[in-house]
């Protein structure tokens, strides 16, 4: 199913929907066509065809409330001709394609040419008397045999070329194919709330089909169209299909229409579903764009070829990568991108670097040959050039070429790449198991760096089973849940009633699953801790929910982050209105006039009396880490009926039935999980809406304060009133004065905690940026949570558009788990180091041998199918080795890096110099004494084609025992002693270093002339072990040296805030891990995306008023659809200027 293309799909529905429109009222055409109108179009349209929504419904064969039977063959039937709610995600890149896409490297490709040059000149016979006179130079005649045998070098390089492409394509297949798995996890854990056969269920969203009567709530992004049919104060951000930024109010006799991919922003209510899939309205743009799939395909080829760095804009369709990339966010992908990973950014310099340097040694090396051969024949032995000899000549020129290639091939670090992905790839796939659903790639490595976690309290820092412990009623403060007998029974039945009613009738209290296990609370928690203090109280809701159903409900103020409080009101048998309230105590209470007695009697709560109850009452509460929550409710009569959208004459004059604490218990690991972010470095800081005496009480137990400290704890108002100026604008230097003290921001707006997180990431205070996390859960954190360098969203709590912003998805909603992914960002960043640490000493050491060797011998000690399988053991196998690398509790012990901090410490130059000078000075011993020493013919100045000497043989040996050696001492950077510790808590290391050791010993014993190898004896091979050991106990030597006392030593691989990393350098490396990142979301855009246009349209000016214009940016990955429709002539988001940077220079 999911290799057709988006248009095979479609027409396959049209052919179904033709043999069985007869089965129901209405055709799949009748509903697209339908879905396509807005407003009061769209009402008269309903009216005129099915009379009203319950006639659609009943054509749909389905109840309103109900919902639809849910059998089988029913929902087969419906996938069948309204089509299924998935929209088949584009085909994988086939294995040849990455093989196609592994040969592409240049480094490569020189070498496959100078190769088959090789084997064309092998294979052409020079007439017979020419040869002899031309091939004296080389040292003696070769005789038949190995002249046959000339051909096998250049085989052997073009056979390890293809080694190394498979394993390259190989790497990049089970990556896309890990990506795709991730991706279809994520579709599968996104569900939605159906009505079906009257039982309210959760099914994935792959399964709703139309005709299915779905629940929308505060927070969904809808998974389908649909016909709104009840509910209430719904408001829906359809900026991701029109691009109007203003959220509109939806109602059943105005504008019914419900689109996929918007966003629900206030309210709850009802909607019939009336198409999924490829005919929703997302669906028939991708189908739309999916059949400009293949010309994409030809765009992007063309793309790569006129400019690498232009290559990413061209695929709006292939980077489709998902994240509904609310405009904010490519703002921030755009200004930050060359900020956002610290690793991408300090591996580019470094890799151009060492290019730069292998290219020189490489051009050097072959000058050197060819100048050296030229002057030893022509002048020296005052040779002709004869024109039969140009062949033989030829062919010297050309293993003097490949000699300087295979030089180049090892400088140039092409495993650095590999070991990133490999490196994330392996943490992204066990951070799962830590409860960590990792969403882009980067975040991984980017927490390591963390220096700051912004954390909300309920959910994150408490365990969100929420219960009512201690409540005020008729006048007395009970410490504890009261009998319900001593509470009048009037007062009881109001309090049951106003609890009942005014809660999201979707909120409800299940038996436990396990026997003795505790009440399942499902829907929004606060509202589960008020039913289970009705449950407490011996009572029951649901007989009075029964009883005013949903659909009786009057009117319903629904909770939002302005109101704090939620109101519902209900139409009494005897006409008159009741309005039932609940909220945040401090501000219901503010809004109350009456207060109900201890004998059930009202009487009036005054200024005086308010005040004293919140000293005597609720301060007391929430210094014991309560929430409180004042339920009130007010009688209204029918004559005149009240006007109920002015909703502040609405909300007053209320009479209070009681104020109750809700306890919210600290999740036991998270006061050890803050402990270990303080050791290592970085700061909690809460942010809640809570008021301040619970934050502060909760911070104390968590350990985010302590008792005694100085530290800042203030709530949002006095927050706002010092950050801004008298013109009530934000200024940095105000925020510079608070953020290094505040810990706990109570009270606060989800733009406070936005304006927060923004203030210490642009802060210069310190001199290192801070790299902040967030966590969130809400519909209205989604700005925080895009803002911030890494953005956590809960798993289990979460909003649909909370997720959509976040990076790192908490499985399990619980803080330690970002312990968890603090740890393996640290590790990431260890693997790597320690991948560069090995690399770069066989880097210094093959180049150095080879260049040396090449000037004084006329020849490589290490020949070039050598150099290729050094390459694969250092770049494929190493990367795959020390990437995968466990982390271990001591990455926790530092304090974080930050983005100054060089990749390559002093101490692990002084380990690369030092393994350096050991290595090479023994394989020079080698060189020229080791035929002495091993007493064996010399094998430098060799002929041609002369078969491979037992000398040369000793020197690759013992440089490839070297290195498994040294691969060991890599695995510690910090310059640790013992270098074996936790080896066998990583079996992909230890399973490598022995196979390539066997496969060393295959390679010298029966590669023979194609590996230039030569059989050795059982003594030879114990020295080459013997040479090779002794690198772990020169690494103990070098351990010993002080490193303060090497200041010449310099480091490398630093970013530092000023400079950018030029473009095109960026490019090269980047693209592999973009590539990743791209695959990740491939496919199925369609839930996630969100665009405003215009942002985008400000941005324009912005740009174009800014002369900053120079380097085109690269395109943020997670580009979507809509932008490209928006402008597909000019994409100025994926162009956008380096402004951010250079704002923060000056």
């Amino acid at each position: 199913m999911g290799d057709m293309t988006n248009s095979d799909f479609y027409t396959k529905n049209q052919r179904n929907e033709a043999n069985h429109a007869g089965e129901f009222g209405c055709s799949l055409e009748e509903l697209r066509s339908l879905m396509e109108l807005r407003g009061t179009e769209a009402v008269v349209k309903i009216k005129e065809t099915y009379g009203d929504t319950e006639g659609l419904c009943r054509h749909l064969q389905t109840s309103p409330t109900e919902g639809l039977p849910g059998t089988a063959a029913d929902l087969e039937k419906r996938k069948l001709i309204f089509g299924q709610n998935f929209i088949p995600p584009k085909k994988p890149k086939t294995f040849l394609q990455l093989v196609w896409e592994a040969l592409q490297d240049v480094t490569l490709i020189i070498l496959e040419i100078a190769a088959i040059i090789s084997l064309g000149l092998s294979f052409y016979q020079p007439p017979g008397e020419g040869n002899e006179g031309c091939a004296t130079v080389s040292g003696g005649t070769e005789d038949e045999g190995e002249a046959e045998a000339g051909w096998i070098e250049g085989a052997a390089i073009l056979l390890s070329v293809i080694c190394v492409v498979l394993v390259t394509a190989f790497n990049d297949w089970s990556k896309e194919k890990q990506f795709r798995g991730l991706q279809s996890r994520i579709e599968q854990e996104q569900k939605f709330t159906v009505v079906r056969g009257a039982q309210v269920i959760q099914i994935p969203v792959a399964e709703i089909v139309v005709g299915d009567i779905a629940q929308v709530k505060y927070g969904d992004l809808l998974p389908a169209d649909g016909i709104f049919i009840q509910g209430n104060d719904l408001k829906i951000d359809e900026s991701s299909l029109t691009g109007e930024s203003d959220q509109v109010r939806k109602s059943v006799d105005k504008d019914p229409m419900l689109l996929s991919g918007t966003h629900v922003m206030e309210g709850s209510g009802r909607m019939l579903v009336t198409a999924v899939g490829v005919n929703s309205q997302t669906g028939i743009i991708f189908t739309l764009l999916g059949a400009g799939g293949e010309e994409e395909e030809k765009k992007d080829k063309k793309a790569k070829q006129q400019d690498g760095a232009a290559a990413m804009e061209m695929q709006p369709l292939k980077s489709a990568e998902g994240g509904e990339g609310d405009e904010k966010e490519k703002k921030k992908a755009n200004m930050h991108k060359k900020e956002k990973s610290v690793l991408q950014g300090k591996l580019t310099k470094l890799a151009v670097q060492i290019g730069k340097a292998g290219l020189v040694m490489s051009a050097i090396t072959v000058i050197i040959l060819v100048l050296y051969f030229a002057v030893d024949t022509f002048v020296v032995n005052k040779k002709q050039w004869l024109p039969e000899c140009t062949p033989v000549y030829v062919q010297y020129f050309v293993k003097f070429f490949i000699i300087g290639v295979t030089v180049l091939v090892v400088a140039v670090p092409e495993g650095l790449p590999l070991a990133v992905t490999i490196s994330l790839a392996y943490s992204v796939k066990k951070m799962m198991k830590d409860n960590n659903l990792v969403r882009h790639l980067d975040a991984c490595e980017t927490m390591g760096n963390a220096t700051a976690i912004c954390s909300d309290k309920t959910g994150t820092l408490t365990t969100n089973r929420m219960t009512v412990v201690q409540a005020y009623i008729g006048d007395a403060h009970y410490k504890e849940i009261p009998d319900p007998d001593s509470l009048p029974s009037k007062t009881l039945d109001l309090l049951v009633n106003a609890i009942a009613i005014n809660s999201a009738y979707t909120t409800k209290i299940l038996p436990p699953e396990k026997e003795g296990g505790l009440p399942r609370q499902v829907g929004n928690k606060t509202e589960c801790g008020l039913l289970g203090f009705v449950l407490q109280l011996k009572q029951d809701y649901q007989p009075v929910r029964n009883l005013i159903p949903e659909e009786k409900l009057y009117k319903v103020y629904t909770f939002n982050s302005v109101r704090k409080s939620m109101s519902t009101v209900v139409k009494m048998p005897d006409g008159s209105f009741r309005m039932y309230s609940k909220g945040a105590s401090e501000i219901v209470l503010k809004k109350c006039s009456r207060i109900i007695n201890a004998a059930g009697e009202i009487r009036v709560f005054r200024p005086r009396d308010r005040d004293e109850m919140v000293k005597k009452v609720i301060e007391p509460m929430a210094c014991d880490g309560l929430r409180t929550i004042c339920i009130a409710y007010r009688d209204f009569s029918s004559n005149p009926e009240p006007d109920w959208d002015s909703e502040n004459d609405i909300l007053t004059d209320l009479t209070c039935i009681c104020v109750v604490g809700i306890e919210d218990p600290v999740r036991p690991e998270v006061p050890e999980a803050i402990r270990k972010c303080q050791r290592a470095g970085i700061t909690v800081r809460m942010v809640t809406g809570d008021n301040i005496n619970t934050a502060r009480a909760i911070a104390i137990k968590c350990g985010i304060l302590h008792p005694g400290d100085d530290f800042l704890c203030i709530e949002g108002k006095e927050f706002n009133r010092r950050i801004r100026n008298e013109k009530g604008e934000v200024e940095q230097e105000r925020i510079d004065k608070i953020w290094p003290k505040l810990r706990v921001l109570a009270r606060s707006s989800p733009t406070d905690k936005h304006t927060l997180v923004k203030g210490i990431i642009d802060s210069t205070q310190v001199e290192q940026r801070q790299v902040v996390a967030v966590t969130g859960d809400g519909t209205n954190d989604g700005p925080a949570l895009k803002k911030a360098d890494v953005g956590f969203a809960m798993g289990i709590a979460g909003t649909d558009v909370a997720k959509e912003a976040s990076d790192i998805i908490l499985t399990d909603d619980n803080f330690s788990s970002i312990v968890k992914a603090v740890m393996w960002g640290r590790n990431v960043y260890d693997s790597i180091s320690k991948f560069l640490q090995f690399q770069l000493t066989v880097n210094v050491v093959a180049v150095i041998v080879a260049f040396t060797g090449a000037c004084i011998t006329q020849d490589s000690p290490l020949k070039a199918v050598q150099m290729l399988w050094v390459n694969l053991i250092m770049d494929t196998f190493a990367s795959l080795a020390l990437a995968t690398e466990p982390p271990t509790e001591s990455l926790l012990l530092r304090r974080p890096y930050g983005r100054n901090k060089p990749l390559i410490s002093r101490t692990m130059m002084k380990n690369i110099l030092g393994h350096a000078v050991y290595q090479l000075t023994l394989i020079f011993t080698l060189l020229f004494i080791g035929e002495k020493m091993f007493k064996i013919d010399s094998g430098r100045n060799a002929p041609l084609h002369s078969p491979p000497s037992e000398h040369y043989t000793i020197i690759f040996n013992t440089f490839v025992m070297m290195q498994l050696f040294n691969e060991i001492n890599a695995r510690k950077i910090h310059g640790e002693r013992n270098v074996f510790d936790g080896i066998f808590r990583n079996p992909i290391f230890c399973t490598i270093v022995l196979g390539t050791f066997a496969v060393q010993i295959v390679i010298v014993q029966f590669g023979g002339k194609p590996f230039s190898c030569s059989p050795l004896q059982l003594d030879q091979w114990m020295w080459c072990v013997f040479i090779g050991l002794g690198e772990l106990v020169w690494g103990q030597v070098i351990a010993t040296i002080p490193t303060s006392r090497l200041k010449f030593l310099k480091e490398a691989g630093r970013l530092t805030e000023k400079e950018e990393v030029p473009e095109e350098d960026l490019n090269e490396d980047v693209e592999e891990i973009d590539h990743a990142e791209r695959e990740l979301r491939r496919g199925q855009i369609l839930w996630f995306r969100g665009l405003n246009r215009i942002q985008t349209q400000i941005r324009v000016v912005k740009a174009f008023r800014s002369s900053l214009y120079e380097g085109l940016e690269k395109p943020e990955s997670r580009t979507s659809i809509h932008n490209f429709m928006t402008h597909p002539e000019f994409r100025i988001e994926d162009s956008q200027p380096h402004i951010h940077s250079l704002m923060t220079q000056t």
